[in-house]
């Protein structure tokens, strides 16, 4: 207020516009809208997160969880889970109950406490007379905060996957992986030289089953996945995995099927249930242990314990040497392999070992991908046996990969990866962690998938081979029996490294092409392979994607545009009806000519200029392929042995 000579007041002129108001009533508007309903700040965060809207059960299902009240659901569920995680000598599963415990905890009713009536009473300990919170069936975001806020090493990249670290384990530890051996394993399973499964006994696994248990009950809280293995509705696998890090809550996610809301509700007992305590070692001083890392499969239980390593590729593989054992029981063939489709319905499988360039092939923009690891061949066809893919990211480039660099994004689990500490971009180039760095996503990140991941019966078998010794043919069309015999002896030869000073190339063979997962013996598996083959008509071809013209250091690699030539020939159908002729020692059929690939490369004598090297270098690889093969002529296959001979004869002859 200021005078003015006269007496009278008066107001300065304002700096600030005047508002206008409206003249409906006068009331003055902005775009803030109504007000929030909330009358606190935690009442605000509640209306953030809306309610997942109820599921509608599947029509006429009597499941366990089957027109119940919601509250009733729960309960079974959780009951399930706590039996799950019953303690044996104490005969009773945790008080668990759903949802985070920073959160507020939920009603009594949702409280599940699991007793074996049966079991002796022991007296109380500390883990029962607290809850075990039940983080059950998390979706990605919901995973990706908890482990951004509770596990170190957690981050989101510049492409929103969540990268994460493994700890002190990048890869796995096939020497600390037990099986249990009981009256029925001893005979059914492959024991002994070669083979992947190292004994134990029943009392060593509860050993260690107790003690993964009570670790995982010790927690404020656990990560239960309920979800699926193979994509064949008749023959898929119901799997709980019980963990304590939402890192290996989301590999699970992505690598196994996601089930629908209706089939969640409906899931009931799970057929196989994976105890991930990783976090927790071993007892070395336990009988068998020879770690303090051990991952024990016991089939008659169906359980898996995992101690003492954090690397999520422990879990998927162990749940496909489970398939592996349970599939065959069921006359369907398990296969670590590849698997595309070609627009007219025909199938292809594709076998090989690291660096034969089994994912290169056998992802194909003109075709459709059915899975890139794990398979099943039933009376139905052949299904996919995951619900994501597990890709390396050593040197991943958008030109070279770019499916699998695109499919990096939000929901992807990236392990062990380097990346800028401001932009958070990934220097896939960098191994200062690991060389075995990867990436877990769902199938359906990859363009081309397809969903659901069945398709008819295979029409051809391409067995890879990266033969760095060069005397290998590019590709060979194969008999049964020496598809059998191929399949067996799973070979590929490897350049050896420059740090030891061995400049020769060096064989490598693994059985059925993944020998460190298969539970029977080879012979049973390469049999099967060979019936539903013959029974369906397929083709078997063995592919070479090594050198030519020389070994390693001498020729040259096969380029990749004339493998893909061949693998073209091969799913046209061109191939079957060119003109063959027979090579030496290993009596493969090769063609004379395929379109687009240099005659003379066909045969690999031709490319080679000193031919007497070339000879050599053919008779020694022989005698490696039989000298691997000494393994598996004592097993005979059928009452007479004429399979087994069959197969042995078509291996090579010099």
């Amino acid at each position: 207020m200021a005078a003015n000579g006269n007496g009278v007041s008066t107001t300065p002129k304002s700096l600030l516009a005047r508002i206008q108001t409206q003249k409906n009533g006068g009331i003055c508007h902005d775009d803030s809208g109504k007000p929030v309903k909330a009358q606190t700040i935690d009442e605000l965060h509640s209306l953030q997160r809306k309610r997942s809207a109820p599921t509608t059960p599947l029509d006429g299902v009597q499941g366990a969880f089957a027109t119940i009240s919601e509250d009733e659901r729960q309960r079974q569920q959780l009951q399930s889970i706590s039996a799950s995680l019953a303690s044996l000598t104490r005969g009773t599963g945790p008080k668990v109950v759903r949802g985070d415990p920073a959160g507020k905890v939920q009603s009594v009713s949702h409280v599940a406490h699991h007793h074996h009536i049966e079991a002796p009473t022991i007296s109380v300990s500390d883990s029962s007379l607290k809850f075990t919170h039940v983080l059950y069936n998390l979706s990605p975001a919901e995973l990706y905060e908890q482990a951004i806020k509770y596990e170190k090493g957690s981050f989101i990249t510049s492409t929103g996957a969540l990268a994460t670290l493994s700890g002190a384990k990048t890869g796995r530890s096939p020497r600390d992986k037990r099986v249990v051996i009981d009256d029925t394993t001893q005979d059914e399973l492959w024991w002994g030289k070669g083979s992947p499964n190292i004994e134990m006994d029943e009392h060593t696994f509860m050993v260690n089953r107790e003690r993964a248990v009570d670790y995982l009950n010790s927690l404020d809280k656990v990560f239960v996945n309920d979800q699926f293995l193979n994509w064949d509705p008749q023959n898929r696998i119901k799997v709980r995995i019980v963990s304590a890090r939402a890192y290996h809550s989301l590999f699970m996610h992505n690598m196994c099927i996601r089930p629908t809301p209706e089939e969640l509700e409906n899931f009931g007992t799970p057929d196989f249930t994976i105890y991930n305590a990783g976090q927790f070692p071993c007892n070395r001083y336990t009988h068998y242990m020879t770690s303090s890392t051990s991952i024990d499969l016991n089939l008659a239980r169906r359980e898996m314990v995992i101690l003492g390593t954090q690397y999520a590729g422990e879990m998927k593989k162990g749940l496909f040497s489970v398939m592996h054992y349970l599939m065959p029981m069921r006359q369907i063939l398990s296969l670590h392999s590849g698997c595309n489709m070609g627009k007219d319905g025909d199938v292809a499988l594709f076998f090989g070992l690291s660096g034969t360039g089994k994912t290169t092939l056998s992802t194909d923009h003109n075709r459709y991908l059915i899975g890139d690891d794990e398979h099943c061949w039933s009376d139905n066809g052949v299904s996919n046996i995951e619900g994501g893919c597990y890709a390396k990211c050593i040197d991943l480039s958008r030109e070279k990969e770019p499916d699998i660099w695109n499919a990096i994004k939000f929901g992807t689990v990236l392990e062990n990866v380097v990346f800028d500490e401001h932009t958070r971009e990934v220097d896939y180039g960098d191994k200062s962690v690991t060389e075995n760095t990867r990436a877990a996503y769902p199938i359906e990140y990859i363009p081309n998938a397809k969903i659901p991941c069945v398709g008819p019966h295979p029409k051809n078998v391409i067995l890879l081979a990266c033969d760095a010794f060069g005397v290998l043919p590019p590709v060979s069309k194969l008999s049964l029996a020496q598809t059998m015999y191929h399949f067996i002896s799973g070979y590929t030869a490897l350049v050896a490294g420059t740090e030891d000073g061995i400049k020769e190339p060096t064989a490598t063979f693994s059985a059925c092409f993944g020998a460190a997962f298969i539970m029977l013996h080879p012979t049973k598996y390469a049999a099967m392979l060979a019936e539903k083959m013959q029974k369906h008509g397929a083709t078997g071809w063995l592919v070479n994607t090594g050198w030519s013209g020389g070994s390693d250091g001498s020729g040259n690699r096969i380029k990749l545009p004339y493998t893909r030539k061949i693998i073209d020939a091969i799913h046209s159908g061109s191939l079957l009806n060119a003109t063959y002729h027979k090579t030496e020692v290993f009596g493969l059929d090769i063609p004379t000519e395929i379109e687009g690939v240099p005659s003379e490369i066909l045969h690999p004598e031709n490319t080679w200029a000193d031919k007497k090297a070339y000879k050599e270098t053919l008779l020694k690889l022989a005698g490696l392929f039989k000298k691997n093969f000494e393994t598996f002529t004592n097993y005979k296959i059928g009452k007479d042995n004429k399979l087994t001979e069959e197969i042995l004869a078509a291996g090579p002859n010099f």
